[in-house]
């Protein structure tokens, strides 16, 4: 049953549980993920989804990644995968708007593998 509902292995749905018995709703939290560690900061990632929600460059209507990269001191590419981690599209005027959720950050930054240590 519980595996149709969400659509995951029995595996998974054994880890979990055994994850649960162990460690109770604490051990349902997100474990470390392999691999390196994000080299960006979050402070820079919070920086640029900041700037890019609540303001606009003085001479353009929206952020580029390069103008934004250069503001925050991040490569091009940097700006181009917290954009799109976010699913900020500024360039789409017409569909983009300025958010004023105060916890953006903290909701999407903590799922998206970019927000390394402060």
């Amino acid at each position: 049953m519980w595996r149709t509902v969400w659509e995951c292995s029995v595996l998974t749905i054994g880890r979990w549980r055994s994850r649960f018995i162990r460690s109770g709703v604490d051990g349902l939290l997100d474990e470390p993920r392999p691999g390196a560690p994000p080299k960006i900061k979050r402070r820079a990632v919070e920086k640029a989804v900041t700037l890019t929600l609540e303001s606009k460059p003085r001479d353009a209507t929206h952020w580029s990644t390069r103008a934004l990269a250069k503001r925050v001191g991040l490569s091009r590419s940097s700006v181009a995968r917290i954009w799109r981690a976010f699913g900020l599209r500024p360039h789409r005027s017409e569909s983009f708007k300025l958010s004023t959720d105060p916890l953006l950050i903290e909701r999407v930054g903590t799922s998206s593998g970019l927000s390394g240590s402060a």
